[in-house]
């Protein structure tokens, strides 16, 4: 297969180019190496995929509706893979502009891309904070959605109704994966496990929320990309899917496991959780298991030995 991956460089992009080239596809790369965190670190990510011949990169960014179309045009593309975002939940509050100029108005294009080229698969990250904050445990695909904590969600609400337009209209297959709590190497350098690691390395105190009594549902990067290949492999129609791990880990306990791996004390102060954090993230994975054959394989102390190795390696340059 020949596949179209938007946000390439990115943590979850260059782990799934990575995979997608490792059982013989061919990617072409989509990226603009925004300033959001150093660019050298995406480009650092890209090393492994650059060597293989099977993938080219594009320097672009999404919102060029015009050159993304070209890309898809020319590049007799099997399916699009669209990771490419603004992320980050708390950055996005005062930036709610730019987060729907990309992520919106980037996904349109996408859509639209494929739609042209005749491409009739698009798989689209989504994210577990679509669900807000509900009493609803664990979160299950068809939980209603419609009041989001910060524009980053929203934004992605949006891309999955838009994904929905595009099926009903022009027949594009569209699969929403809502991803949970995604770690491990290269991950981003402003993701909770990036910086209670280095804080905790450097003896630096930083903030727990609600004395560490919140849950996050941590994934293992490996786990989520398995997911996004599979749904590589099979259109679907139209579906949102969570990727998860299915077992909601307390804070305090992953702050524990990061404080076995270093073999330092953390320092941290607690502080009431902002109104953009849920107490609790929970995928059910059953959809998941059942369209996908998903079935996440690394609890968070193998995960996080994994992380811990890439950040002593090179996660700190």
């Amino acid at each position: 297969m020949r596949i179209l991956l938007t946000g390439v460089a990115g943590f979850i992009g260059s782990h799934v180019a990575d995979a997608l080239l490792a059982r013989g596809d061919e990617v072409v790369g989509v990226d603009n190496f925004n300033d959001y965190y150093d660019p050298a670190r995406k480009r650092a990510n890209l090393r492994r995929a650059n060597s293989d011949p099977r993938f080219t990169l594009h320097v672009m960014d999404v919102r060029d509706e015009d050159a993304l179309a070209r890309t898809c045009g020319e590049s007799q593309i099997d399916a699009v893979v669209h990771l490419a975002a603004m992320a980050g939940v708390r950055y996005s509050i005062s930036r709610a502009p730019l987060y729907v100029d990309v992520n919106v108005r980037g996904t349109v294009n996408a859509l639209e891309g494929a739609r042209k080229a005749g491409i009739g698969h698009v798989v689209f990250a989504s994210t577990s904070s679509v669900y807000g904050r509900t009493d609803r445990i664990p979160f299950h695909e068809d939980h209603p959605l419609g009041r989001p904590l910060a524009p980053y969600p929203a934004t992605k609400i949006a891309g999955e109704l838009m994904g929905h337009a595009y099926h009903n209209l022009f027949g594009t297959s569209f699969t929403a994966l809502r991803f949970f709590s995604v770690y491990g190497p290269r991950g981003r350098p402003d993701m909770m496990p990036y910086r209670i690691t280095d804080c905790i390395v450097q003896d630096r105190e930083f903030v727990l929320y609600e004395g560490g009594e919140m849950y996050r549902d941590w994934t293992y990067v490996d786990d989520i990309v398995a997911g996004i290949v599979a749904a590589v492999d099979r259109p679907l129609g139209y579906e949102c899917i969570n990727l998860g791990r299915g077992e909601p880990v307390q804070m305090g306990r992953f702050v524990r496991v990061v404080e076995a791996l270093t073999g330092r004390e953390a320092r941290f102060t607690s502080s009431p959780a902002p109104p953009t954090e849920p107490p609790i993230t929970y995928a059910d994975i059953t959809k998941a298991r059942t369209l996908l054959g998903y079935d996440p394989l690394t609890p968070v102390t193998d995960g996080m030995r994994q992380f811990w190795a890439w950040f002593q390696a090179e996660g700190r340059h």
